[in-house]
């Protein structure tokens, strides 16, 4: 456990000119891009890594959570004003927001998501902040038998929960896995599927890959969306000379603050559990409100507690998700998991010695994380207005755009064409994934995890000699490995008979 001179040392290296500038440009590069229909956030965190690799780690990290965070803001403006969701986590505040802009306020829904929004978010990062290091104490007690057996449970709970077939969602991981197997092996010193290209001994370069199985190949299914019907959507125009559009004063706001409590809790415990995302957390909290309401009837026509409980709930996700991976270094989601590519790219292992090897920057981190609620506060205070207009961007700048931006990140991040070739490779690899209900959620942590997961398996062979019996030694094992056949056995029939569409993986 750090003490008291490393928490306030971090949490000063966290106030700096530099960092300051980099977390307010992260909250206005993620609010922008939330507010482009096409653009995703996961587009934006793939093809901003690569840009980071220049910067000090605090400061890298710092933008890319601030990234995140004003993604999640942005993604309520087209959601609001033209019933299209930026993001997957917003497509709940649809349901009363783009009602309530259509009843003439768009801005006022618009205010009410941005400070739902901040609140859910800022409450789930002081639970991510008072209880990651003893999560963390916990976990170094645990040994490699522990530890193999813990993200056994946690590729069942993840490959369960996503997606539409369990087994889709196994094969996703397998296929990872075996990505993940290029290079050297760490045991043994040889190289494996490399066939003989230098370039491959490293293995694959996790950035250029994300980025193509995130951007490109979103960018691709875009695309082709795009040449099967198009939008006719018209925004609703936010006019600045309405006076009964002008905002929410404190006293609207505190009428919904038990709703918003409600969903703060059920996003913090959403997003702490791998494999749930910010749009199961925004629906499942706006489900709850409309069954608790005395007026369900109301919801769907411009109420406010709609908008409170989507957006406080996705929100609390972007705080609540780092809490596996700092403590047990256990991606939750695919944001989290592109956020390990970045601790990797600076030399940083995500896990539970984080906090005893690199204390200093994490909470330095979590001061970083503070500051950018405040700013994403103010600045979609100020951009808000001006982000709306972002909708109306063509698609034929944005797509470009997107794609030169990702050839660009590829051929930094790995100094050469290969890095291109690889992105490109997965991009039309992501597209097909998609296309035929492969989980590339599953797909990315399992190539996350692979190593630490083999390293771990190797320790446990060797500590047990090869017999397979040690492992009744070791109660939390197996108390960690009965739960993964419990969710063997429930998620993949629940998986089968859910007749609803696949929804959209965070």
């Amino acid at each position: 456990m750090p003490d008291f001179a490393t928490i306030i040392g971090g949490l000063t290296d966290a106030i700096t000119l530099t960092n300051l500038l980099y977390i307010i440009l992260g909250v206005a590069v993620g609010q922008i891009v939330g507010a482009i229909p096409g653009m995703t956030l996961l587009m934006a965190l793939a093809i901003a890594i690569p840009l980071t690799y220049t910067l000090d780690t605090l400061t890298a990290l710092a933008f890319l959570i601030s990234v995140n965070k004003g993604g999640t803001v942005g993604g309520a403006i087209p959601a609001i004003l033209i019933n299209t969701p930026g993001t997957p986590e917003s497509a709940a505040t649809a349901l009363d927001g783009h009602p309530m802009a259509k009843n003439g306020k768009p801005m006022k829904a618009m205010k009410y998501a941005l400070y739902y929004s901040v609140f859910g978010d800022l409450s789930s990062d002081i639970v991510l902040i008072t209880i990651s290091a003893p999560l963390a104490l916990v976990a170094l007690r645990m040994g490699p038998i522990e530890i193999t057996a813990l993200m056994i449970l946690a590729f069942t709970v993840i490959t369960g929960l996503v997606g539409s077939s369990m087994i889709k969602g196994l094969m996703a991981a397998a296929l990872g896995f075996l990505f993940a197997s290029v290079g050297i092996d760490p045991a043994m010193g040889t190289p494996r599927f490399t066939f003989g290209m230098l370039d491959l001994y490293d293995g694959l370069p996790l950035t250029a890959m994300s980025i193509g199985l995130l951007a490109v190949s979103e960018i691709f299914r875009q695309i082709a969306a795009t040449t099967r019907a198009t939008s006719t959507a018209t925004p609703i125009r936010v006019r600045s000379d309405d006076p009964e559009d002008k905002g929410v004063t404190l006293s609207e706001l505190m009428a919904n603050k038990y709703v918003a409590i409600r969903a703060w809790a059920i996003g913090t415990v959403i997003g702490a559990i791998p494999g749930l995302g910010s749009a199961t957390a925004g629906f499942l909290s706006y489900s709850v409100t409309k069954q608790q309401a005395k007026d369900p009837e109301s919801f769907g026509k411009g109420d406010p507690r709609g908008i409170a409980a989507s957006e406080a709930a996705n929100s609390a996700v972007v705080g609540a998700n780092l809490i596996p991976l700092l403590t047990l270094g256990i991606p939750g989601n695919i944001a989290a998991a592109l956020l390990v590519s970045a601790f990797i790219i600076h030399g940083v292992q995500p896990g539970p010695l984080l906090f005893e090897e690199q204390g200093r920057l994490i909470y330095g981190l979590f001061g970083a994380m503070l500051i950018a609620n405040f700013c994403n506060l103010g600045v979609g205070q100020i951009g808000m207005r001006i982000w709306s207009l972002a909708i109306a961007a063509p698609n034929s700048v944005v797509y470009p755009t997107a794609l030169l931006l990702c050839t660009t990140g590829a051929y930094v991040t790995t100094g050469g064409m290969f890095g291109i070739y690889i992105m490109l490779v997965f991009g039309v690899m992501g597209y097909f994934m998609q296309q035929f209900g492969f989980s590339v959620v599953a797909f990315i942590i399992g190539y996350v995890l692979t190593p630490e997961l083999e390293s771990k398996l190797v320790q446990s062979i060797l500590i047990s000699r090869g017999d397979p019996w040690v492992v009744l030694q070791h109660p939390i094992a197996l108390v960690l490995l009965a739960l993964s056949v419990v969710s063997i056995i429930y998620l993949g029939p629940r998986k089968r008979k859910n007749k609803d569409p696949e929804p959209v993986e965070d």
